[in-house]
């Protein structure tokens, strides 16, 4: 289990972490010096005696670190929340709430620290504040644990608790393809790079090869760690070291926001599809064409949001959107991601992403909003396949569905309404019965065209195309013309193509 603090500055998050782990932390000099936790910490320990080791994401409260708590936020299991018994619900314990919850964390329980600060009665008011505060959200009801890291009063029974929610924790993916993204890199002398992040989706194991980053350079795992053990493999959910290797691999090479992905999922691109979420306490319109931060795992990029069913978005609404990215974003269908505004000073929103692929032309056309409908409301590739052929009437390339929802080929289960048809330039999937439906229209054309042009021959398969003017690329084309020449469908003469007069009448 991953756990990941939130909460205001000098709330103690991170005092509570060493009170629950015995453990200081990954605190760097300048932290130390203005006692305040800046970027992200990590420690690992077991919660009771013989228990797997749980991981632990300090991140700071203070309002200009906000993007690295957004980079420690993803791939979190369970969020503690921490509210000081003293200070009470302040900006940033809002704002850290609402990044959880557009993340979709699926756990949540709230310390209320500093409680040997403060009388019964403000305690008491607190908690009231935590719960109105909580209550409009997934996290209403979350339990709370007056408790204070000094004394250790309350500590053991937040313990207690964190040890059941570990026995909910909801597995991740592991099917797909290995995902990571790189929270820190650092150099180890006699090893060489190693770079840390928490496992998304998949497993690597020691002698995998990866692509990292938006260049895709290839890089041997030469050894690595889960939970902080040494391991040979590593999988989703879990807090990854991989020690990496290529040739003139330098430090400077890598960056927090890279991605480490199998070859076959490495597709970064510059137009996302989204359902954007606004948040309720937003106190300005978003506008069209706004320009946003947009935070997906560990990266940072800038962007302008494309609205697609209206000119503006009020708070608390969802509308579907495109972003229109200014570095590629390494995304896959359902992944949750934070916008903040083009200061990145406050957070505006969030959504899920729906199409990694997005198109750039007909962006707003009802055949397409009807397909993001579809992905909106199914999380699996055989539950939306169908409805996506039907929208899709000239075939969708499985590889692009392969990277669009983690899932290689081999693991599909496809329904029997869906056909995969070979090209000269690889296959694609129809629904069946809008084959059928192809194939009779060229034949009808065919015929349209004889009647037309009583004097020819016949077309060749180019004319033919541009006469039918179906919505097929060339390699679908001639594959359907093959299909009808070789079941006697049509005829040929050379490179003419004739119509059978018993088929075509």
């Amino acid at each position: 289990m991953i756990v990941g603090t939130a909460g205001h500055i000098d709330h103690g998050k991170t005092a509570l972490l060493q009170a629950l782990t015995g453990q200081a932390g990954d605190q760097r000099q300048e932290e130390r010096a203005r006692g305040m936790t800046i970027d992200l910490g990590y420690r690992y320990a077991a919660l009771s005696e013989g228990a797997p080791l749980t991981g632990f994401i300090d991140v700071p409260g203070h309002e200009r670190f906000i993007h690295n708590m957004l980079a420690g936020a993803h791939g979190i299991d369970l969020v503690l929340l921490v509210v000081a018994a003293d200070d009470g619900v302040m900006p940033q314990t809002r704002e850290h709430l609402a990044i959880i919850e557009l993340l979709g964390i699926p756990q949540a329980l709230v310390a209320i620290s500093k409680c040997d600060r403060v009388e019964p009665a403000r305690l008491a008011d607190v908690q009231v504040q935590v719960s109105e505060l909580l209550a409009p959200g997934p996290y209403a009801g979350a339990r709370q644990f007056p408790l204070s890291s000094i004394s250790g009063e309350g500590v053991d029974a937040l313990r207690q608790a964190l040890l059941e929610a570990e026995a909910n924790v909801r597995a991740r993916a592991v099917r797909g393809g290995f995902r990571l993204a790189v929270d820190r890199a650092f150099a180890v002398s006699g090893a060489g790079v190693v770079v840390t992040g928490t496992a998304l989706a998949g497993r690597v194991s020691a002698g995998d090869t990866l692509l990292l980053g938006k260049a895709g350079k290839a890089v041997r795992v030469r050894g690595l760690h889960a939970q902080n053990q040494a391991s040979l493999v590593a999988e989703a959910g879990q807090r990854v070291a991989l020690n990496i290797a290529a040739e003139r691999l330098a430090l400077e090479q890598v960056h927090r926001g890279d991605w480490l992905v199998p070859e076959w999922l490495h597709a970064p691109g510059v137009r996302v599809d989204i359902e954007l979420s606004l948040l309720p306490g937003e106190t300005r319109t978003f506008e069209h064409f706004s320009a946003v931060h947009v935070h997906l795992g560990t990266q940072d990029v800038t962007a302008r949001v494309a609205l697609l069913e209206g000119e503006s978005l009020a708070a608390g609404q969802r509308m579907f959107a495109q972003l229109l990215l200014n570095a590629p974003l390494q995304a896959v269908h359902g992944d949750r991601l934070v916008l903040r505004d083009q200061r990145a000073q406050r957070t505006l929103g969030g959504g899920k992403v729906l199409d990694p692929f997005a198109p750039s032309r007909q962006r707003r056309s009802d055949e397409r909003l009807r397909q993001l409908q579809v992905l909106r409301d199914t999380e699996e590739l055989e539950q939306a396949l169908p409805a996506l052929l039907a929208s899709a009437p000239g075939g969708i390339d499985p590889q692009r569905l392969e990277r669009q929802f983690n899932r290689l080929r081999e693991t599909w289960q496809l329904p029997e309404e869906v056909l995969v048809v070979a090209t000269r330039q690889g296959q694609l999937l129809f629904a069946t019965a809008k084959w059928h439906v192809l194939k009779q229209q060229v034949m009808e054309q065919l015929a349209r065209f004889h009647e037309q042009e009583p004097d020819q021959l016949g077309p060749d398969r180019d004319r033919l195309r541009r006469f039918a003017a179906l919505p097929l690329e060339r390699p679908a084309f001639v594959s359907l013309l093959d299909e009808l020449l070789e079941d006697g469908s049509i005829a040929s003469s050379g490179p003419w193509l004739l119509c059978p007069i018993i088929r075509c009448n």
